[in-house]
Parts: structure tokens; C-alpha cells; sequence
């Protein structure tokens, strides 16, 4: 709970955490001997579906809407300038977009146009009571409560009480037939058999918590289906693959989401961008490799998570892997703790002899803390390999690729042969995306984006192609090309044992891009690390990678060389002020008060979208700026979404956080009000109900290597 309200604290919505005493007064009936606090949201509460789909039907009657019932869906097909005829019992309808909010029927109508939408209903039960005396003398309604100890919701339900549990995934039961044979005809308001000895265990723990249950009578235990996703999160937004095809799908909730999805989607369909971020709900997180024995088997375990503690790096392993390994999965699988990245297993960190192994989780510093630090270490002082296969991999040519890019990016495109970084902004000048652009040759370029946002990116560069007219070739290579990072200062020793090509920082220049061979294996090799390091990112086809990887783990060994993962690169990359998107940018923010002025080339000739909002947003000047913080912890490190204090007031958030092991302290960076960005500015950063000191410092703490080596050769010239 603590850590919950770290969060919160921040956020629009009101939540506290209150002492038993609170906790009582808003439901008298709990056994208090079991409670040690409550998290109270006071704006919570409770809602009779059937009235609330009327009322919201008729809301939309009054300002022109037809709604069309029954009507169901027997065809879809697009036209040639991308509208859709919806078929249909009354006639086809012509639609500038279609919204599939088709809930259980959602997979049949996805199916229509080539989807296989990893939706699937669960058998959810409830259990209303008969009046209970104790209930009916209440003065004012009970809160909702919900027993994540024992796993249920339970709230008053006239003079009666309602609750329903979530079982654990060996008992909850899926309704896989609907996936396989489509729902049933005419299905609508029916139930499924209620089965009371399957939820008995946590009608059991409700008792204990509710005593008065133990005497009440049950009169309706309803069997219903509720739709989920693998992840538990609805899909909402755009899909890619199909232009003006749009989702709101997968509620595992159902009408509650109504009201703020239903404002979400249309904002973002008339502004043509979201109204803010919900990258976590967009339905381009799955692929193909989202087959139904994946969909089946994290379903269940979703289900169980229903009423969890979660903990910070969660991993959940059910359905893993996918199809969706790297071509050095195989060697890597037992040596390290594997994190799961858009359907790929990635290491976070590698064990050696005497470490504690597996996932341990926790709200502090656990078993991955010191083995993190050594394989940051090996990066600073020797060399290093990781698996960098999950980033999304595009390939963009034709005749107006250049002019495509040109409009999409806010950075110039690099010549050929050479990389930089860039950003997608939206129409009104928020960061939509952090790509790596790199000219292969004359207009064909390569473009990396993060494992979580491949078809999140590609959508939108396929949208703006095709509403633009451009005569372009876009292919996602993504599961075609592994890659593979090496970073350290022996970094270059390596690969010049394995090639004939000039490694040296003359004939290799950071943000260069060669295709060379590697012990005989054709590699595209782009000079960068996210690491901050020496390094290089080796793009390789799938089937050679791990041959790649043997010959530079054995002409290394002279040089340390050794494997690191992702939660040492992200140490790394903060040490260096790298900002990452998703945390440091996103769709709420602009990238002028991100930092990224570097990137943004406001005077370059090309209209690209969200330029004109920028220079307004340049113009009237900012209210916050992304900082860069020390924080003084103990055994707790920052992670990002914490709340920043000042004067006992929030001021601001951090987006990312972790333990510098260079610099031994902890890093984060944080947004905070301008007035409260001057290097040693105190603040404080909440962590676990604690406020630590923290304070604004000047980034980065760690140089990059290019950095070094500039001013080591400018001193040299000047002694």
C-alpha cells in the first residue's frame, strides 16, 4: 500500500492510506482483528450496468447518434480510400472508421478482417446474500472493500451483501470453446452453472474478514463471462494492419471503463492523437506470436493476479516463451533471470557462482542488486555482450522515403552511412516516439525503436504514408535480424580480431554505420551503445547470431569479456543522463522540457508534424523541466512514477530511477516546476511512505565515452 501511495500522490485521483480506525468506521463489519490499514479511494463506488449502458445510449440519441439493435455483423470490407461497409441485417453501413467494441464477440469480428484479437472470456462468479440483519441497521452504505489477502470484492447489495472472488488459476475455468467455435447464437443474458465448491476457499477467508457472513443465507450465486487479455489491460486505440480500424476491447471490468474510454477514443479520433498516454492499453503491445495456447495460459494467470501484491520489476512466467526467442536464446536460457519484452525473453541480469539465482521479488534491493553492479563494472572497465534482439527493426525505402521521414521526424535524416537519434512528435508537439534512423544506402534506412513499441511506431508511420500519398516500401524486419550490443573499453580489441575492417575511432566514427564480417558472418555494425560506453550494435541475420556471439565470447577472453542485461544497461544509460522513452517522453510530454532541444531542428525546411505546435509551445515558454536528481536512500532505489515533495507540497514526479554504481548513489530523473530546477535545489523523492533527501545536479554524472575522448584529444592539443 505504501508503495502504492508513492504513486499517488502525484495523481489527480485522491487515495489515502488510513489506520484501522477509518477503516472501521467505513465497514463496521470487518473482523478488526485482522487489520493493519486500508487504502481508501473515496471516489470509488458501484454501478447497475443495464441502467448506466441506457442512460449513456440515450445520452448519445439526444446529440445524433442511431443506434442500431440487434444488428449484428455479418461483413466487413474496405474500400479503396479506406472507409469500411459494415454489413449488416438492416443494410451496409458506410463508415469513415470503424470502433470494434464487440466485447465477447470481439475475436469473431477481428477474424473478419485477418485478426486473431487474444481476447477470451472467463468464468467469473459472484454470491448475493438474503438480507442481513447487521446490513439493514447500518446508517449509511458500507465502502466496497476488496481482500487482496483473500483474493474477492464484497460490497452492500440492498440490505444483503455482494461479493466475488478470483480463484487461483488451477481452478478458475476459461470458456476456450468461444475461441475455438465462436460464441453461440443468440447468446446475450445468459449464464453459465454457478460451481460454489470451486470459489469455497475464498468464501471461506470472506467469512472470517465479514463474520456476519457466516449466518447469512445465499440466494443467487451468477456465473457470468467477463472478456481478458494475456496482460489483464484492455486493447484501446488504432490497430495496425488495418487503416481506420480502431479497438476497445478486453475489458476485464466491462461498462465502469465506459465514460473515460469513450472520451479517450473520440478526443484522439477528432485531434488526431491521444489525449494522453496509455501506451500500456494500446492494443499493438501483441503480434502474431500471441497464439491461443499463450492467450489460455496467462489468462489463468491473470485471473489469479486479480487480487495480488504486485511488486516492482514483476515478472510472470506463464505461456513463456513464445515463439519469439533470439537466435542466442538457447545459450543464454540458464544463466540468467529472464524478462519478457513484447513476446521475447531478454536477460536482466546473469548469475555466477555463489549468487542467490532466480526471481526474487521485492519492494527493496534484492537478489539482482549485486550482480548488477558487476556487470556494470565489466562495462566500464572491460567489455561486455548483450542481447538487444526485441527492438522493433523497420526497414523504409522508395521513391519519397527521405520526404516521408523528413515529415514524420523532427530531427534531419542522417546521410548514408551514418545514424542519429530522432522523434516522432504528435500534432501538438508531444514526444510519440524515440527512433534510430540510420541511411543504409541512397533512400533506404534503417529504423530501431524500443521492444515494447514496434507496431505502436509502425502504425503511425504506416498511417501518415498512406494518408500522405508517399510511394514508399515498409517492411518490419523484426523477427528477421537479431542484434547484439558489445560495449566496454576492450570492446574494439574484440572485434578487430574477427574482422578485417578498420575498428579504430578513425576509421569507425560514433554514429557510423558499416557492413562488415564478423568471423565470416555478413553484419551491419552501427557504432552506439545505450550504455554510454564504446560500443557497437551488431544487426545480424537470425540464423547466424549465435556464431556471432561464440567467436566474441572466444576472442575475448583475454579481455574479461562477459555477458550484462538489461537492468545493468539501464544503470548505465541514467549515469550518462540518457533519457528513455516511455519514462523520460512520452505522449504527455513535449520534447523541449524533456531535454531533447539537441534532436528537435526547428529551422529544417520540412513541415514535420507537430512543428508549428512547438514553436507556439517555445514561444510562451515552459512550466517544468525534466531534472536530474541524487537521491540519499538506503536499501531502496527509485524506479520512476514516484512522487517528488517540496515544503511539504508535490512539486513534481520522477519518470526513471536507479543505483549508480559508479558514483555509488542513487539517480533519477524527475519533471519538476522551473522554479525548483537549479543544480542543488533540494527536494525530496517519496519511496515506501518515507520522503528522502534528494537534490538537483548538474547531468551527467558519468561523461559518455565520446565526451572523454574528445577532451582527452583537446587536451592533448593544447599541451
Amino acid at each position: 500500500m505504501k508503495y502504492q501511495m508513492t504513486r499517488t500522490h502525484w495523481h489527480v485521483t485522491q487515495q489515502y492510506l488510513i489506520k484501522p480506525e477509518k477503516v472501521q468506521e467505513l465497514f463496521p463489519l470487518l473482523n478488526m482483528d485482522k487489520v493493519l490499514a486500508g487504502l481508501y479511494t473515496p471516489g470509488d463506488g458501484h454501478i447497475d450496468p443495464y441502467s448506466l449502458t441506457m442512460a449513456l445510449a440515450a445520452g448519445a440519441r439526444m446529440y445524433g447518434a442511431q443506434i442500431y439493435n440487434p444488428a449484428p455483423v455479418t461483413g466487413l470490407s474496405q474500400t479503396s480510400e479506406g472507409k469500411w461497409d459494415v454489413q449488416t441485417p438492416h443494410g451496409t453501413i458506410r463508415a469513415n472508421r470503424i470502433v470494434n467494441t464487440a466485447g465477447f464477440w470481439a475475436r469473431e469480428l477481428g477474424n473478419m478482417i485477418g485478426f486473431e484479437h487474444p481476447t477470451i472470456p472467463v468464468h467469473h462468479q459472484y454470491v448475493v446474500t438474503a438480507t442481513v440483519p447487521e446490513v439493514k441497521a447500518l446508517k449509511k452504505e458500507l465502502a466496497v472493500i476488496r481482500d487482496l489477502e483473500g483474493s474477492y470484492y464484497l460490497r452492500q447489495e440492498r440490505d444483503g451483501l455482494l461479493f466475488g472472488p478470483y480463484e487461483k488459476m488451477e481452478k478458475m475455468v476459461l470458456q476456450d470453446s468461444w475461441v475455438r467455435d465462436g460464441v453461440p447464437p443468440g447468446f446475450g443474458k445468459e449464464l453459465f452453472e454457478s460451481d460454489l465448491d470451486r470459489i469455497m476457499e475464498h468464501v471461506e477467508m470472506a467469512m472470517e474478514m465479514v463474520p456476519v457472513l457466516k449466518t447469512a443465507d445465499i440466494i443467487n450465486i451468477v456465473s457470468g463471462p467477463i472478456t481478458y487479455t494475456p496482460d489483464l489491460l484492455p486493447m484501446v486505440g488504432p490497430h495496425q494492419g488495418a487503416h481506420n480500424y480502431w479497438t476497445a476491447i478486453g475489458f476485464g471490468y466491462g461498462v465502469i471503463h465506459a465514460g473515460g474510454i469513450g472520451k479517450f477514443l473520440s478526443d484522439w479520433i477528432r485531434n488526431g492523437e491521444p489525449p494522453y498516454d496509455l501506451i500500456e492499453c494500446d492494443p499493438n503491445r501483441y503480434g502474431k506470436w500471441t497464439n491461443v495456447p499463450f492467450m489460455c495460459a496467462k489468462a489463468r494467470e491473470s485471473y489469479g493476479f486479480n487480487n495480488v501484491v504486485g511488486y516492482p520489476k514483476e515478472e510472470r512466467f506463464a505461456g513463456r516463451p513464445t515463439c519469439r526467442t533470439s537466435g542466442v536464446y538457447e545459450l543464454l536460457k540458464d544463466k540468467a533471470s529472464m524478462g519478457f519484452h513484447a513476446g521475447w525473453e531478454q536477460p536482466h541480469w546473469f548469475y555466477k557462482p555463489g549468487d542467490e539465482t532466480g526471481y526474487k521479488p521485492s519492494f527493496r534491493r534484492t537478489n539482482w542488486f549485486g550482480p548488477v553492479g558487476r556487470e556494470c563494472r565489466l562495462v566500464m572497465e572491460k567489455v561486455g555482450v548483450i542481447d538487444l534482439t526485441p527492438f522493433g527493426k523497420f526497414i523504409v525505402k522508395g521513391r519519397d522515403s527521405h520526404k516521408l521521414l523528413d515529415r514524420l521526424f523532427a530531427n534531419t535524416m542522417p546521410k548514408v552511412g551514418h545514424t542519429n537519434i530522432s522523434h516522432m512528435l504528435t500534432p501538438a508537439g508531444r514526444v510519440y516516439a524515440e527512433v534510430t534512423i540510420t541511411q543504409l544506402s541512397p533512400g533506404e534506412f534503417l529504423l530501431i525503436t524500443g521492444s515494447g513499441s514496434e507496431l505502436h511506431d509502425l502504425r503511425w508511420i504506416e498511417t501518415e504514408a498512406a494518408d500522405g500519398g508517399y510511394d514508399v516500401d515498409i517492411s518490419n524486419v523484426t523477427e528477421d535480424m537479431g542484434v547484439l550490443g558489445i560495449a566496454g573499453p576492450n570492446s574494439r580489441k574484440v572485434l578487430q580480431k574477427l574482422t578485417d575492417e578498420d575498428m579504430s575511432d578513425a576509421g569507425f566514427k560514433f554514429l557510423h554505420c558499416k557492413s562488415i564480417t564478423l568471423a565470416g558472418i555478413p553484419v551491419r555494425a552501427i557504432r552506439i551503445s545505450y550504455t554510454g560506453e564504446l560500443g557497437w550494435e551488431l544487426y545480424i541475420d537470425q540464423k547466424n547470431m549465435a556464431t556471432v556471439y561464440q567467436a566474441m565470447m572466444e576472442a575475448g577472453k583475454d579481455e574479461g569479456i562477459d555477458n550484462f542485461g538489461t537492468y545493468a544497461m539501464s544503470s548505465l544509460r541514467l549515469e550518462k543522463g540518457f533519457r528513455g522513452w516511455g519514462a523520460e517522453m512520452n505522449c504527455d510530454t513535449n520534447p523541449l522540457e524533456a531535454g531533447l532541444d539537441y534532436f528537435i531542428k526547428l529551422n529544417k525546411p520540412a513541415d514535420f508534424i507537430g512543428k508549428a505546435a512547438l514553436q507556439e509551445i517555445k514561444s510562451k515558454g515552459l512550466k517544468r523541466k525534466l531534472s536530474y536528481i541524487s537521491v540519499d536512500t538506503d536499501d531502496i532505489d527509485p524506479e520512476g512514477n514516484e512522487t517528488v515533495w517540496h515544503n511539504s507540497k508535490v512539486v513534481g514526479n520522477t519518470t526513471s530511477g536507479a543505483y549508480s554504481y559508479s558514483s555509488q548513489q542513487s539517480l533519477a530523473f524527475a519533471y519538476l516546476p522551473l522554479e525548483l530546477c537549479s543544480v542543488g535545489q533540494k527536494v525530496e523523492v517519496e519511496l515506501m511512505g518515507r520522503k528522502y533527501p534528494a537534490m538537483v545536479i548538474q547531468e551527467p554524472i558519468v561523461l559518455t565515452e565520446p565526451t572523454r575522448t574528445r577532451l582527452q584529444k583537446k587536451a592533448k592539443s593544447k599541451a
